[in-house]
């Protein structure tokens, strides 16, 4: 058991605060004053020990790891914004975040929805599996790298690098999209509503379906987000499928 850390690193004190306002099932407390580690053993506490299945955060301060680790069906509020890596390995819960979210928000996320009221750093969505991750705002450089599965929805711009090693799921980008869009990816679908600056490599553009045309329309009206234009669809070129196989010449152009 760790009781002494000279260097700050981690919180030893694991006593939940127990200072949240019951209704029921649902529970609402104050972050102010709390540290990360009290915040996350709050939350675990009223979710799995107290049956709480609607818990409100107050003033979460975007301090750094909050909600992580959720692996129950529930619904939880973020008053405020949140620091680096919110809301990863969840599985289930349905989260709304009132602000705005730092750098690799939602990593392997497994299942349920995430909704962030405002912007996005670097890195959103890293690894998810399956569920919705929605934007309303902008988002920074690779969001969905190494994406496995799920929807990620950005109402506005994104960053370079968007789709990054994308192996499966969806990702709709409303506004523009910056450089390397899709580079390495491997399957799935990118659809933007705005101007793309370059596409990655093996990356193609693809003929919208009306399949397609009823994803997107269905996932916008979903989350109350206003339709561009249109969309562009991009998927992968296949050419690196069979690398071993390319000429040394072919090889380059890809690399």
């Amino acid at each position: 058991m760790i009781t002494y850390d000279a260097r700050g690193l981690v919180e030893p004190d694991d006593t939940v605060p127990h200072v949240s306002e019951r209704d029921g099932d649902r529970a609402v407390f104050d972050a102010k004053s709390l540290t990360t580690r009290q915040i996350n053993l709050e939350l675990r506490w009223l979710l799995y020990e107290e049956g709480v299945k609607d818990v409100t955060v107050l003033n979460p301060g975007a301090k750094h790891s909050l909600g992580v680790g959720i692996l129950t069906r529930c619904r939880i509020t973020f008053d405020g914004s949140l620091g680096y890596f919110g809301c990863g390995l969840i599985d289930g819960p349905e989260i709304q975040i009132k602000g705005r979210v730092g750098w690799s928000a939602c990593e392997n996320m497994m299942s349920g929805v995430v909704v962030i009221d405002g912007n996005a750093g670097s890195l959103t969505g890293a690894a998810i599996r399956g569920g919705d991750l929605v934007v309303k705002g902008r988002a920074g450089a690779r969001s969905g790298i190494d994406q496995k599965g799920g929807t990620i929805l950005v109402g506005g711009n994104a960053g370079m690098m968007t789709g990054f090693m994308l192996q499966r799921g969806r990702q709709i980008i409303c506004g523009n999209v910056g450089g390397g869009l899709g580079d390495s990816m491997y399957d799935g679908a990118l659809y933007v509503g705005g101007k793309v600056t370059s596409l990655g490599v093996d990356c193609v553009e693809a003929e919208l379906t009306a399949d397609d045309d009823e994803f997107l329309a269905r996932k916008l009206r979903i989350y109350g987000i206003e339709p561009p234009g249109a969309f562009r669809k991009f998927v992968c070129g296949r050419k690196l499928w069979n690398y071993d196989n390319l000429e040394p010449a072919e090889r380059k152009l890809v690399l």
